[in-house]
């Protein structure tokens, strides 16, 4: 295989060059803990030789190299901990009676015995961390494992595909156990793998040199042995042959670069979270020209130029988390603390003493909070155009409906006024809404994303969602946010989570299969978008999607459950049956009439329990639809909406024409799918005003990773047609 302008090669690795891309490849450091390397840890009782036991610490420096090279370019990093809970609940008998109960064996203490560092290999003691040289850096991935591999009992292969990883490089003890077990758990996912040989040691010389043989024999049995020599030549080589980027001013017209690039401009010094914030205010005022409706809570510059300074005063000569000064907006159904949380309905407000657990973990990781944003009342809508506030508009025409009910999310990014925000989807809110403004919208599978904090619109299917300007950064907000919480009681388990192997040659060249809906399904759509799509589905194909038939019917019953079921119901019993029996005549004059309506004729418990037992078939119906191991599809592709209303169309006819908006939204969390809307090309309308048009790339529960990748290829792929 010849080496790719994007693919790095080990050419002295064994049994052949080992090729990888660092964009997908991840350095994994396995247990180069103080009870592994450091003397009076369980390391060198395991080891029982002092000599042989100090060559294990001799390998630090190399690794720490090649650790500080995969830090110098924002490459991913994954360091993996051998440890056990405080009571041991997680440690086999097997494991903790077999070695300290062979009769000539030198194991004179075992797990969970005290030791000179702490009870050996038990979590939270101080044996059990990294050593300090290796000590993780915000954002690096720590992985708590109780076994000898890295799989049982950890969620790093979700880790692992949520960061779109396909090759590893590996260091870390013992060679003969952890490292090589864990690798060969990779290979049996579809990782590529390659052991740098001199980052890694064990306690029996003539085991290592086996183990090692062993992975690269009989034509790379599991994987590839390489050096760290060979790695350090190819990132140089590959350095001095790029093409220095440009470097735009940071702060221009065009508003904040990628994330990713705007933490490592802090990094180099280039720029400060306290000029970031001060832009992003100028364009914040300047916008309010354009379009006056997009914030309901805007902080003061001073309070959040104080903000900035703290966290530059933190982080100053440490490293930097991974949101660094990253300027987001916040949907005003999601709480902030002292903040007011109106869901754009003055009656429904209070004042909430704490953050959302989101919001929490966005300023755990450096971001920087500038306002809550406008919102279709309680959330209800696919519009932009009920709320008290005043309407927002497209960023494309004033003339045109921004989409809801995530109105201010969406224009906040398309206008580039911040980096990304936190929205929410119950049924469309953050896709359509992110269709009708150019941005992405991704909206995760219901229950690994917290919703402590959140007002519900719909308690089973609300989703709390990110709006950005690309898959990159969408994707990064998401690791970021999307974290168990055993509080909610929404949250899903992680373990519960499906997983898939991974083709390590990515979607484009691995292929993907995709449907689309009906020509039934798409004559919602006006002659345009229908065209639009049409030719969306064509640059599917062109880089590597096979179009698969499939069974349309479930998502389209799915979709009807939504407002002409019981779940409408479930919408007010969350806002409060009371609230609206009671604050029914001060509501918007269109979400009044929806609810009331509603009020008039509550549904039967028969009704009911109907439609939950349909929603648990359909779901399962739909979760079959994507089991690939089973015929099923990658993904379902869609036009995000079916047209794009004016103001003036939405109002004279708001809900018949809201439900057409829902037509390929309103069935995904109602079975239990993630989705995200994907940019997909412009249009000029009859009266010549230049709109955008997106698809929704969707999947079943869990397949976050898998869309996000596929998604990620069709930008990539519509970004080049239309700049051209």
């Amino acid at each position: 295989m010849a080496t790719g302008p994007n693919l790095l090669s080990l050419p002295n690795a064994r049994p052949y060059a080992f090729q990888f891309p660092l964009a997908t490849t991840a350095l994994i450091i396995i247990d180069i803990q103080r009870d592994f390397v450091d003397p009076g840890g369980f390391g060198e009782i395991q080891c029982g030789n002092d000599e042989i036991f100090s060559k294990a610490r001799a390998i630090v420096p190399t690794v720490k190299k090649v650790l500080d090279v995969f830090r110098s370019i924002g490459a991913h990093v994954i360091h993996t901990r051998e440890g056990h809970q405080p009571d041991l609940a997680d440690l086999p008998a097997s494991k903790k009676l077999r070695q300290i109960s062979a009769p000539n064996g030198h194991h004179t203490l075992g797990i969970g015995d005290q030791g000179p560092m702490g009870r050996l290999l038990v979590r939270g003691e101080y044996g059990h961390d990294i050593i300090d040289e290796l000590t993780p850096w915000p954002g690096e991935i720590v992985i708590d494992k109780p076994g000898k591999g890295s799989f049982w009992g950890t969620d790093i292969h979700r880790v692992l595909l949520s960061r779109g990883i396909t090759h590893l490089l590996f260091a870390g003890v013992t060679t003969e156990c952890c490292v090589t077990t864990t690798l060969r758990e990779c290979n049996d996912r579809g990782y590529q793998c390659c052991i740098l040989d001199d980052c890694t040691q064990g306690f029996d010389a003539q085991q290592v040199t086996t183990s090692l043989d062993i992975i690269c024999g009989q034509d790379g049995l599991f994987g590839f042995i390489g050096s760290s020599s060979d790695f350090f030549d190819a990132v140089n080589k590959s350095l001095a042959q790029s093409t220095p980027p440009s470097t735009p001013p940071i702060l221009s017209d065009d508003g904040l670069p990628p994330i990713d690039e705007l933490v490592s401009r802090y990094k180099k010094g280039v720029t400060s979270p306290f000029e970031v914030v001060n832009f992003v205010f100028d364009r914040i005022e300047k916008y309010e020209s354009v379009d006056s409706a997009v914030w309901i809570h805007l902080e003061a510059r001073e309070k959040v130029l104080a903000a900035a300074q703290k966290l530059a005063n933190r982080y100053s000569g440490k490293a930097l988390p991974p949101l660094y000064g990253v300027p987001f907006s916040v949907k005003d159904t999601i709480d902030v603390a002292g903040i007011e949380t109106t869901a754009a309905c003055p009656q429904y407000a209070y004042t909430p003493a704490s953050n959302a657990l989101a919001v929490q973990h966005v300023l755990d990781a450096g971001g920087i909070f500038i306002g809550k944003v406008n919102l279709d009342q309680l959330a209800t809508g696919l519009s932009g155009c009920r709320s008290p506030y005043g309407v927002p508009h497209s960023v494309f025409s004033e003339k045109h409906i921004s989409g809801g009910s995530s109105s201010g999310s969406a224009v906040s990014v398309g206008a580039k006024l911040v980096s990304f925000g936190l929205a929410t989807d119950t049924a469309g809110s953050g896709r359509v809404p992110a269709a009708f403004n150019s941005i992405v919208g991704f909206k995760p599978t219901k229950g690994t994303v917290s919703a402590r904090g959140l007002v519900p619109a719909c308690r089973t299917l609300d989703t709390i969602t990110v709006v950005a300007p690309s898959i990159p950064d969408a994707r990064k907000v998401w690791q970021i946010i999307a974290q168990h919480d055993p509080s909610d009681p929404f949250s899903k388990l992680p373990h519960t989570l499906v997983t898939w192997k991974t083709d390590f040659r990515g979607p484009r060249l691995g292929s993907f299969t995709f449907a689309i809906p009906p020509p039934s399904a798409l004559d919602a759509c006006t002659p345009k978008y229908q065209d639009l799509f049409s030719r969306a589905v064509q640059m599917l194909r062109s880089c590597g999607g096979r179009l698969a038939p499939v069974d349309y019917t479930t998502f389209e019953v799915a979709g009807d459950l939504l407002y002409e079921g019981a779940l409408l119901h479930e919408r007010m019993t969350c806002i409060g049956l009371d609230f609206l029996q009671t604050k029914l005549e001060e509501l918007h004059p269109v979400i009044k009439a929806l609810f009331g309506k509603a009020l008039a004729s509550p549904p039967s418990a028969y009704d009911v329990f109907r439609d939950q037992a349909l929603q648990i078939e359909l779901t399962r119906k739909a979760q079959q639809t994507f089991d690939t191991l089973r015929g099923g599809i990658d993904v379902l592709v869609v036009p995000t909406t079916t047209q794009h209303p004016t103001i003036e169309e939405m109002t004279a006819d708001p809900l018949k024409l809201n439900s057409k908006l829902g037509t390929f939204t309103h069935y995904a969390n109602v079975v239990d799918m993630c989705g995200v809307n994907v940019p997909a090309g412009m249009y000029t309308d009859e009266q010549g005003t230049r709109l955008p048009f997106g698809i929704t790339v969707l999947g079943g529960a869990g397949y976050d990773a898998k869309v996000l990748g596929i998604a990620a290829v069709a930008e990539e792929a519509f970004k080049a047609a239309y700049a051209k």
